[in-house]
Protein backbone atom coordinates (compact mmCIF):
# COMPACT_ATOMS: atom_id res chain seq x y z
CA UNK A 1 0.00 0.00 0.00
CA UNK A 2 2.69 2.76 0.94
CA UNK A 3 4.16 1.90 -2.47
CA UNK A 4 1.33 2.60 -4.17
CA UNK A 5 0.93 5.90 -2.56
CA UNK A 6 4.84 6.39 -3.00
CA UNK A 7 3.75 6.18 -6.81
CA UNK A 8 1.00 8.13 -6.70
CA UNK A 9 2.88 10.97 -5.58
CA UNK A 10 5.23 10.32 -8.21
CA UNK A 11 2.55 11.37 -10.77
CA UNK A 12 1.01 13.76 -9.08
CA UNK A 13 4.31 15.53 -10.05
CA UNK A 14 3.53 15.68 -13.64
CA UNK A 15 0.57 18.13 -13.31
CA UNK A 16 1.88 19.99 -10.62
CA UNK A 17 4.97 20.52 -13.14
CA UNK A 18 2.31 22.51 -15.19
CA UNK A 19 1.58 25.00 -12.15
CA UNK A 20 5.08 26.71 -13.39
CA UNK A 21 3.45 28.29 -16.34
CA UNK A 22 0.60 29.28 -14.99
CA UNK A 23 3.15 31.25 -12.43
CA UNK A 24 5.12 32.68 -14.99
CA UNK A 25 1.70 33.88 -17.10
CA UNK A 26 0.19 35.75 -13.91
CA UNK A 27 3.47 36.69 -12.58
CA UNK A 28 4.44 38.78 -15.39
CA UNK A 29 1.01 39.99 -16.43
CA UNK A 30 0.63 41.24 -12.53
CA UNK A 31 3.99 42.84 -12.81
CA UNK A 32 3.39 44.62 -15.76
CA UNK A 33 -0.39 46.10 -13.79
CA UNK A 34 -0.38 45.34 -9.98
CA UNK A 35 -2.91 47.69 -10.09
CA UNK A 36 -5.26 46.53 -12.27
CA UNK A 37 -4.92 43.66 -12.78
CA UNK A 38 -5.26 43.32 -16.51
CA UNK A 39 -8.16 46.48 -16.69
CA UNK A 40 -4.89 48.61 -17.67
CA UNK A 41 -2.85 46.90 -19.84
CA UNK A 42 -3.69 44.58 -22.51
CA UNK A 43 -0.99 42.41 -22.54
CA UNK A 44 -1.27 41.88 -18.62
CA UNK A 45 -5.00 41.13 -19.70
CA UNK A 46 -3.96 38.64 -21.62
CA UNK A 47 -1.03 36.77 -19.79
CA UNK A 48 -3.37 36.76 -16.48
CA UNK A 49 -6.33 35.45 -18.30
CA UNK A 50 -3.62 32.66 -19.68
CA UNK A 51 -2.39 31.34 -16.36
CA UNK A 52 -6.01 31.57 -14.98
CA UNK A 53 -7.09 29.03 -17.60
CA UNK A 54 -4.53 26.56 -15.82
CA UNK A 55 -5.22 27.24 -12.16
CA UNK A 56 -8.65 28.41 -12.09
CA UNK A 57 -12.33 26.09 -12.17
CA UNK A 58 -11.83 22.84 -13.05
CA UNK A 59 -8.44 23.16 -15.15
CA UNK A 60 -6.61 21.62 -12.65
CA UNK A 61 -8.66 18.61 -11.84
CA UNK A 62 -8.94 18.17 -15.25
CA UNK A 63 -4.85 18.00 -15.27
CA UNK A 64 -4.79 15.52 -12.34
CA UNK A 65 -7.21 13.05 -13.69
CA UNK A 66 -4.66 13.24 -17.06
CA UNK A 67 -1.64 12.90 -15.32
CA UNK A 68 -2.15 10.64 -12.62
CA UNK A 69 -4.03 8.16 -14.98
CA UNK A 70 -0.75 8.46 -17.51
CA UNK A 71 1.50 8.12 -14.45
CA UNK A 72 0.07 5.23 -12.64
CA UNK A 73 -0.32 2.72 -16.07
CA UNK A 74 1.77 0.30 -16.56
CA UNK A 75 3.49 1.36 -19.49
CA UNK A 76 2.56 5.19 -19.53
CA UNK A 77 0.23 5.07 -22.62
CA UNK A 78 -1.86 8.29 -24.26
CA UNK A 79 -4.81 6.14 -23.73
CA UNK A 80 -4.93 6.02 -20.05
CA UNK A 81 -4.97 9.42 -19.78
CA UNK A 82 -7.87 10.00 -22.40
CA UNK A 83 -9.53 7.66 -20.03
CA UNK A 84 -8.27 9.86 -16.94
CA UNK A 85 -10.75 12.39 -18.42
CA UNK A 86 -13.43 10.24 -19.25
CA UNK A 87 -13.71 9.35 -15.59
CA UNK A 88 -13.79 12.99 -14.59
CA UNK A 89 -15.99 14.22 -17.24
CA UNK A 90 -18.48 10.59 -16.08
CA UNK A 91 -18.37 11.64 -12.16
CA UNK A 92 -18.73 15.52 -12.49
CA UNK A 93 -21.64 15.28 -14.64
CA UNK A 94 -23.29 12.89 -13.29
CA UNK A 95 -23.02 14.51 -9.78
CA UNK A 96 -23.38 18.54 -10.80
CA UNK A 97 -26.01 20.09 -9.23
CA UNK A 98 -28.36 19.99 -12.10
CA UNK A 99 -28.21 16.23 -12.77
CA UNK A 100 -28.33 15.62 -9.02
CA UNK A 101 -31.54 17.22 -8.75
CA UNK A 102 -33.31 15.39 -11.51
CA UNK A 103 -32.05 12.41 -9.37
CA UNK A 104 -33.38 13.34 -6.08
CA UNK A 105 -36.62 15.59 -7.41
CA UNK A 106 -35.83 18.34 -6.01
CA UNK A 107 -35.25 22.14 -6.95
CA UNK A 108 -31.52 22.57 -7.76
CA UNK A 109 -31.25 25.34 -4.64
CA UNK A 110 -32.43 22.47 -2.30
CA UNK A 111 -29.12 20.35 -3.60
CA UNK A 112 -26.39 19.55 -1.01
CA UNK A 113 -23.85 22.47 -1.80
CA UNK A 114 -21.24 19.75 -1.23
CA UNK A 115 -22.33 18.67 -4.90
CA UNK A 116 -21.23 22.51 -5.92
CA UNK A 117 -18.18 21.51 -5.43
CA UNK A 118 -17.79 18.29 -7.28
CA UNK A 119 -15.23 19.24 -9.87
CA UNK A 120 -12.33 19.31 -7.43
CA UNK A 121 -8.90 17.76 -7.31
CA UNK A 122 -9.30 15.44 -4.86
CA UNK A 123 -12.21 14.21 -7.87
CA UNK A 124 -9.28 14.66 -10.45
CA UNK A 125 -7.26 12.35 -8.52
CA UNK A 126 -9.77 9.79 -7.68
CA UNK A 127 -10.39 9.63 -11.78
CA UNK A 128 -7.00 9.17 -12.76
CA UNK A 129 -7.10 6.34 -10.57
CA UNK A 130 -9.89 4.89 -11.61
CA UNK A 131 -8.62 4.90 -15.60
CA UNK A 132 -5.27 3.48 -14.58
CA UNK A 133 -7.01 0.84 -12.96
CA UNK A 134 -8.67 0.04 -15.60
CA UNK A 135 -5.86 0.34 -18.19
CA UNK A 136 -3.40 -1.69 -16.12
CA UNK A 137 -6.45 -4.60 -16.09
CA UNK A 138 -8.49 -3.91 -19.43
CA UNK A 139 -5.50 -2.59 -21.97
CA UNK A 140 -4.16 -6.33 -23.18
CA UNK A 141 -7.91 -8.49 -23.06
CA UNK A 142 -9.02 -9.38 -26.61
CA UNK A 143 -12.62 -10.04 -27.32
CA UNK A 144 -14.45 -11.88 -29.36
CA UNK A 145 -13.64 -11.33 -33.32
CA UNK A 146 -17.50 -10.14 -33.47
CA UNK A 147 -16.08 -7.39 -30.94
CA UNK A 148 -12.31 -6.97 -31.84
CA UNK A 149 -12.70 -3.16 -32.70
CA UNK A 150 -12.93 -2.36 -29.12
CA UNK A 151 -9.94 -4.96 -27.93
CA UNK A 152 -7.45 -3.99 -26.10
CA UNK A 153 -6.96 -0.13 -25.56
CA UNK A 154 -10.21 1.06 -27.29
CA UNK A 155 -11.34 -1.45 -23.99
CA UNK A 156 -9.83 1.25 -21.63
CA UNK A 157 -12.20 3.83 -21.73
CA UNK A 158 -15.31 1.82 -21.81
CA UNK A 159 -14.60 0.10 -18.79
CA UNK A 160 -13.41 3.39 -17.04
CA UNK A 161 -16.85 5.06 -17.86
CA UNK A 162 -17.79 1.76 -16.30
CA UNK A 163 -16.93 1.69 -12.97
CA UNK A 164 -16.90 5.45 -13.25
CA UNK A 165 -20.21 4.61 -13.46
CA UNK A 166 -20.41 2.71 -10.03
CA UNK A 167 -18.36 5.40 -8.50
CA UNK A 168 -20.24 8.07 -9.09
CA UNK A 169 -23.49 5.94 -7.41
CA UNK A 170 -21.51 5.67 -4.52
CA UNK A 171 -20.34 9.22 -4.35
CA UNK A 172 -23.67 10.40 -4.69
CA UNK A 173 -24.17 9.11 -0.70
CA UNK A 174 -21.23 9.37 0.46
CA UNK A 175 -19.87 12.71 -1.08
CA UNK A 176 -21.98 15.07 1.34
CA UNK A 177 -20.13 13.35 4.05
CA UNK A 178 -16.16 13.40 2.74
CA UNK A 179 -16.61 16.75 1.67
CA UNK A 180 -17.72 18.08 5.29
CA UNK A 181 -15.04 15.70 6.70
CA UNK A 182 -12.42 17.45 4.65
CA UNK A 183 -13.93 21.32 5.30
CA UNK A 184 -13.84 20.42 8.82
CA UNK A 185 -10.35 19.22 8.71
CA UNK A 186 -9.42 22.46 6.94
CA UNK A 187 -11.39 24.69 9.37
CA UNK A 188 -9.61 22.95 12.19
CA UNK A 189 -6.46 24.16 10.88
CA UNK A 190 -7.74 27.36 9.82
CA UNK A 191 -9.38 28.11 12.96
CA UNK A 192 -5.38 27.41 14.49
CA UNK A 193 -4.24 30.55 12.33
CA UNK A 194 -0.65 30.68 12.59
CA UNK A 195 0.03 27.44 15.14
CA UNK A 196 -2.29 25.52 12.40
CA UNK A 197 0.14 27.24 9.44
CA UNK A 198 3.17 26.17 11.55
CA UNK A 199 1.88 22.35 12.28
CA UNK A 200 1.00 22.24 8.55
CA UNK A 201 4.97 22.78 7.64
CA UNK A 202 5.96 20.26 10.43
CA UNK A 203 4.35 17.66 8.79
CA UNK A 204 4.71 18.55 5.64
CA UNK A 205 8.58 18.26 5.55
CA UNK A 206 8.00 14.90 8.08
CA UNK A 207 6.22 13.24 5.30
CA UNK A 208 8.84 14.09 2.27
CA UNK A 209 10.41 10.52 3.16
CA UNK A 210 7.36 8.78 2.24
CA UNK A 211 6.18 10.84 -0.20
CA UNK A 212 2.37 11.27 1.29
CA UNK A 213 3.08 15.06 1.39
CA UNK A 214 1.14 15.72 -1.82
CA UNK A 215 -2.08 14.19 -0.14
CA UNK A 216 -1.44 16.66 3.09
CA UNK A 217 -0.71 19.57 0.51
CA UNK A 218 -3.80 18.78 -1.89
CA UNK A 219 -5.85 20.31 1.48
CA UNK A 220 -4.42 23.58 1.85
CA UNK A 221 -3.08 24.05 -1.62
CA UNK A 222 -5.59 22.87 -4.35
CA UNK A 223 -9.66 23.46 -3.56
CA UNK A 224 -10.26 20.25 -1.84
CA UNK A 225 -11.69 21.77 1.64
CA UNK A 226 -12.02 25.08 0.38
CA UNK A 227 -8.58 26.71 1.38
CA UNK A 228 -7.15 26.56 -2.24
CA UNK A 229 -4.64 28.99 -1.56
CA UNK A 230 -2.13 28.61 -4.38
CA UNK A 231 -5.04 29.54 -7.31
CA UNK A 232 -6.81 31.98 -4.72
CA UNK A 233 -3.47 33.96 -4.38
CA UNK A 234 -2.07 33.85 -7.81
CA UNK A 235 -5.63 34.86 -8.88
CA UNK A 236 -6.28 37.49 -6.33
CA UNK A 237 -9.16 35.86 -4.90
CA UNK A 238 -8.93 36.12 -0.92
CA UNK A 239 -7.29 38.20 1.75
CA UNK A 240 -3.86 40.06 1.81
CA UNK A 241 -2.05 38.96 4.55
CA UNK A 242 -3.99 36.07 4.98
CA UNK A 243 -4.10 34.20 1.74
CA UNK A 244 -0.67 32.74 0.78
CA UNK A 245 -0.15 31.75 4.47
CA UNK A 246 0.29 27.99 3.78
CA UNK A 247 3.14 28.91 1.00
CA UNK A 248 4.83 32.08 2.73
CA UNK A 249 6.74 30.63 5.19
CA UNK A 250 8.57 28.17 2.83
CA UNK A 251 10.42 30.87 1.28
CA UNK A 252 13.26 31.09 4.21
CA UNK A 253 13.34 27.47 4.65
CA UNK A 254 14.33 26.49 1.09
CA UNK A 255 15.99 29.94 -0.10
CA UNK A 256 18.53 30.29 2.93
CA UNK A 257 17.53 27.60 5.46
CA UNK A 258 18.26 24.78 3.73
CA UNK A 259 21.44 25.83 1.77
CA UNK A 260 23.26 27.19 4.81
CA UNK A 261 22.50 23.59 6.19
CA UNK A 262 24.84 22.51 3.36
CA UNK A 263 26.97 25.16 4.45
CA UNK A 264 27.39 23.74 7.56
CA UNK A 265 27.54 20.03 6.55
CA UNK A 266 30.67 21.10 3.89
CA UNK A 267 32.19 22.39 6.75
CA UNK A 268 31.96 19.31 9.13
CA UNK A 269 33.41 17.18 5.79
CA UNK A 270 36.11 15.62 6.05
CA UNK A 271 39.32 17.13 4.82
CA UNK A 272 40.06 14.47 1.97
CA UNK A 273 36.71 14.24 1.12
CA UNK A 274 35.29 17.75 1.47
CA UNK A 275 36.13 18.30 -2.48
CA UNK A 276 33.56 15.51 -3.23
CA UNK A 277 30.96 16.97 -1.23
CA UNK A 278 30.83 20.38 -2.11
CA UNK A 279 30.19 19.00 -5.65
CA UNK A 280 26.70 17.84 -4.18
CA UNK A 281 26.02 20.04 -1.85
CA UNK A 282 26.29 23.13 -3.96
CA UNK A 283 24.69 21.35 -6.64
CA UNK A 284 21.92 20.75 -4.68
CA UNK A 285 21.79 24.22 -2.34
CA UNK A 286 21.62 26.13 -5.63
CA UNK A 287 18.53 23.80 -6.83
CA UNK A 288 16.71 24.73 -3.44
CA UNK A 289 17.66 28.66 -3.45
CA UNK A 290 17.12 29.23 -7.26
CA UNK A 291 13.84 27.06 -7.97
CA UNK A 292 12.52 25.66 -4.50
CA UNK A 293 13.71 21.95 -5.33
CA UNK A 294 15.15 20.55 -2.09
CA UNK A 295 14.68 16.93 -2.81
CA UNK A 296 18.20 16.27 -3.14
CA UNK A 297 19.20 17.92 -0.60
CA UNK A 298 17.31 16.78 1.86
CA UNK A 299 17.48 13.26 0.85
CA UNK A 300 21.53 14.01 1.06
CA UNK A 301 20.73 13.79 4.77
CA UNK A 302 17.80 12.81 5.73
CA UNK A 303 18.43 8.73 6.12
CA UNK A 304 22.26 9.46 7.02
CA UNK A 305 21.29 11.41 9.97
CA UNK A 306 17.69 11.34 10.43
CA UNK A 307 17.66 13.60 13.60
CA UNK A 308 18.75 16.15 11.45
CA UNK A 309 15.89 16.11 9.50
CA UNK A 310 13.28 16.04 12.63
CA UNK A 311 14.73 19.59 13.19
CA UNK A 312 14.65 20.49 9.55
CA UNK A 313 11.10 20.19 10.16
CA UNK A 314 10.16 21.74 13.08
CA UNK A 315 12.37 24.57 12.06
CA UNK A 316 10.44 24.60 8.75
CA UNK A 317 6.96 24.44 11.34
CA UNK A 318 8.46 27.88 12.89
CA UNK A 319 9.23 29.33 9.98
CA UNK A 320 5.87 28.89 8.76
CA UNK A 321 4.19 29.72 12.30
CA UNK A 322 6.37 32.88 12.03
CA UNK A 323 5.39 34.13 8.54
CA UNK A 324 1.61 33.41 9.40
CA UNK A 325 2.18 35.13 12.59
CA UNK A 326 3.17 38.55 11.10
CA UNK A 327 1.03 38.42 7.84
CA UNK A 328 4.19 38.25 5.52
CA UNK A 329 2.84 36.31 2.31
CA UNK A 330 4.17 35.32 -0.92
CA UNK A 331 3.20 32.39 -3.25
CA UNK A 332 4.46 30.31 -5.41
CA UNK A 333 3.55 28.28 -9.07
CA UNK A 334 6.16 25.33 -8.10
CA UNK A 335 7.66 25.63 -5.12
CA UNK A 336 9.28 27.93 -2.87
CA UNK A 337 12.37 29.06 -4.64
CA UNK A 338 13.71 32.49 -5.74
CA UNK A 339 12.08 32.55 -9.75
CA UNK A 340 8.64 32.05 -7.61
CA UNK A 341 9.10 34.97 -5.18
CA UNK A 342 9.65 37.36 -7.87
CA UNK A 343 7.39 36.47 -9.81
CA UNK A 344 4.79 36.77 -6.57
CA UNK A 345 6.66 39.48 -5.19
CA UNK A 346 4.18 42.24 -6.84
CA UNK A 347 0.81 40.16 -6.67
CA UNK A 348 -1.78 41.98 -5.29
CA UNK A 349 -2.47 39.84 -2.53
CA UNK A 350 1.64 39.84 -1.39
CA UNK A 351 1.60 41.42 1.96
CA UNK A 352 5.28 42.59 3.05
CA UNK A 353 6.97 39.82 0.96
CA UNK A 354 10.69 40.99 1.22
CA UNK A 355 10.22 40.54 5.24
CA UNK A 356 10.09 37.18 4.27
CA UNK A 357 13.83 37.03 3.11
CA UNK A 358 14.96 39.09 6.29
CA UNK A 359 13.12 36.48 8.21
CA UNK A 360 15.51 34.19 5.75
CA UNK A 361 18.63 35.46 6.72
CA UNK A 362 17.82 35.14 10.21
CA UNK A 363 16.88 31.07 9.51
CA UNK A 364 20.13 30.74 7.56
CA UNK A 365 22.10 31.73 10.82
CA UNK A 366 20.02 29.23 12.57
CA UNK A 367 20.14 26.40 10.71
CA UNK A 368 23.93 26.75 10.08
CA UNK A 369 24.81 26.97 13.76
CA UNK A 370 22.61 24.16 14.63
CA UNK A 371 23.38 21.65 12.40
CA UNK A 372 27.16 22.75 12.77
CA UNK A 373 26.84 22.07 16.37
CA UNK A 374 24.55 18.62 15.80
CA UNK A 375 27.10 17.28 13.48
CA UNK A 376 29.89 17.87 15.51
CA UNK A 377 28.79 17.09 18.90
CA UNK A 378 26.78 13.78 17.99
CA UNK A 379 29.59 12.86 14.94
CA UNK A 380 26.42 12.32 12.69
CA UNK A 381 27.29 10.67 9.28
CA UNK A 382 26.43 13.34 6.88
CA UNK A 383 27.69 14.03 3.09
CA UNK A 384 31.40 13.78 3.55
CA UNK A 385 31.56 12.12 7.04
CA UNK A 386 30.59 8.70 6.64
CA UNK A 387 32.58 5.53 7.04
CA UNK A 388 35.70 5.13 4.93
CA UNK A 389 34.97 2.72 2.80
CA UNK A 390 37.62 0.61 -0.18
CA UNK A 391 37.15 2.44 -3.61
CA UNK A 392 36.59 0.30 -6.66
CA UNK A 393 37.67 0.13 -9.66
CA UNK A 394 34.96 1.21 -12.15
CA UNK A 395 33.71 -1.62 -14.94
CA UNK A 396 33.56 1.44 -17.44
CA UNK A 397 35.84 3.52 -18.65
CA UNK A 398 33.81 5.90 -20.93
CA UNK A 399 35.57 7.09 -23.95
CA UNK A 400 33.06 10.16 -24.38
CA UNK A 401 34.14 11.64 -21.20
CA UNK A 402 30.24 11.91 -20.23
CA UNK A 403 29.56 11.98 -16.33
CA UNK A 404 26.18 10.79 -16.92
CA UNK A 405 26.80 7.76 -19.40
CA UNK A 406 29.35 7.14 -16.77
CA UNK A 407 27.17 7.45 -13.78
CA UNK A 408 24.04 5.73 -15.05
CA UNK A 409 26.50 2.54 -15.95
CA UNK A 410 27.66 2.64 -12.37
CA UNK A 411 24.42 2.90 -10.55
CA UNK A 412 23.01 0.04 -13.12
CA UNK A 413 25.82 -2.38 -12.72
CA UNK A 414 25.89 -1.48 -8.99
CA UNK A 415 22.03 -2.56 -9.56
CA UNK A 416 22.73 -5.99 -10.62
CA UNK A 417 22.35 -5.21 -14.50
CA UNK A 418 20.01 -6.81 -16.32
CA UNK A 419 19.63 -10.07 -14.09
CA UNK A 420 19.03 -8.38 -11.04
CA UNK A 421 16.74 -4.95 -11.92
CA UNK A 422 12.98 -5.59 -12.98
CA UNK A 423 11.52 -2.25 -13.35
CA UNK A 424 13.19 1.19 -13.67
CA UNK A 425 11.01 4.65 -13.76
CA UNK A 426 11.65 8.02 -12.35
CA UNK A 427 10.35 11.33 -10.65
CA UNK A 428 11.20 14.44 -10.57
CA UNK A 429 14.70 13.45 -8.58
CA UNK A 430 14.78 9.46 -8.22
CA UNK A 431 15.66 6.81 -9.89
CA UNK A 432 12.51 4.32 -8.57
CA UNK A 433 13.21 0.95 -8.97
CA UNK A 434 12.35 -3.00 -8.81
CA UNK A 435 14.92 -5.28 -8.13
CA UNK A 436 14.89 -9.01 -8.06
CA UNK A 437 17.39 -9.60 -4.71
CA UNK A 438 18.01 -6.26 -2.34
CA UNK A 439 21.31 -8.12 -1.17
CA UNK A 440 23.01 -7.98 -4.60
CA UNK A 441 22.70 -4.42 -5.05
CA UNK A 442 25.96 -3.16 -3.89
CA UNK A 443 24.33 0.16 -1.91
CA UNK A 444 28.23 1.64 -1.17
CA UNK A 445 29.33 1.35 -4.93
CA UNK A 446 26.05 3.44 -6.14
CA UNK A 447 26.92 6.49 -3.33
CA UNK A 448 30.63 6.51 -4.79
CA UNK A 449 29.03 7.70 -7.90
CA UNK A 450 28.06 11.02 -5.80
CA UNK A 451 23.68 10.69 -5.61
CA UNK A 452 22.95 12.39 -2.21
CA UNK A 453 20.93 9.39 -1.10
CA UNK A 454 19.20 5.70 -1.41
CA UNK A 455 16.08 4.64 0.21
CA UNK A 456 15.04 0.74 0.06
CA UNK A 457 11.30 0.69 -0.33
CA UNK A 458 9.54 -2.85 0.60
CA UNK A 459 11.51 -6.39 0.05
CA UNK A 460 12.22 -5.42 -3.69
CA UNK A 461 12.24 -1.82 -3.74
CA UNK A 462 14.93 0.68 -4.42
CA UNK A 463 14.99 4.50 -5.10
CA UNK A 464 18.08 6.41 -5.77
CA UNK A 465 18.01 9.76 -5.03
CA UNK A 466 19.49 11.44 -7.64
CA UNK A 467 18.53 15.07 -8.70
CA UNK A 468 17.20 17.53 -11.27
CA UNK A 469 19.86 15.47 -13.59
CA UNK A 470 17.55 12.20 -13.02
CA UNK A 471 15.31 11.99 -16.47
CA UNK A 472 19.24 11.98 -18.75
CA UNK A 473 20.59 9.69 -16.35
CA UNK A 474 17.49 7.05 -16.45
CA UNK A 475 17.36 7.58 -20.14
CA UNK A 476 20.61 6.29 -20.35
CA UNK A 477 19.99 3.28 -18.05
CA UNK A 478 17.37 2.23 -20.54
CA UNK A 479 19.73 2.56 -23.42
CA UNK A 480 21.94 0.19 -21.32
CA UNK A 481 18.40 -2.44 -20.82
CA UNK A 482 18.04 -2.09 -24.51
CA UNK A 483 21.26 -3.95 -25.61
Amino acid sequence: MMKYFQNLGRSLMLPVAVLPAAAILMGIGYWLDPDGWGANNIIAAFLIEAGKSIVDGPSMSILFAVGIAFGLSKDKDGSAALSGLVAYLVITNILSVESVSLLQGVEEGSVNPAFENIQNQFIGILSGIIASIMYNRFSHVKLPDALAFFSGKRLVPIMTATGSLVIAVLLFFIWPFIYTGLVNFGKFIVDLDAVGAGLYGFFNRLLIPTGLHHALNSVFWFDVAGINDIANFWSSNGVKGVTGMYQAGFFPIMMFGLPAAALAMYHTAKTKRRKTAASLLMATAFAAFFTGVTEPLEFSFMFLAPALYVVHALLTGVSMFIAATFDWTAGFGFSAGLIDFILSSRLPLANQPYMLLVQGLVVAVIYYVLFRFLIVKFDLKTPGREEDVKDETATDSDSDNNEITAMAKEIYAALGGDENVSSLDNCVTRLRLEVEDLEAVDQERIKRTGVPGIKVVGKNGIQVIVGTQVQFVADEMKKIRKR
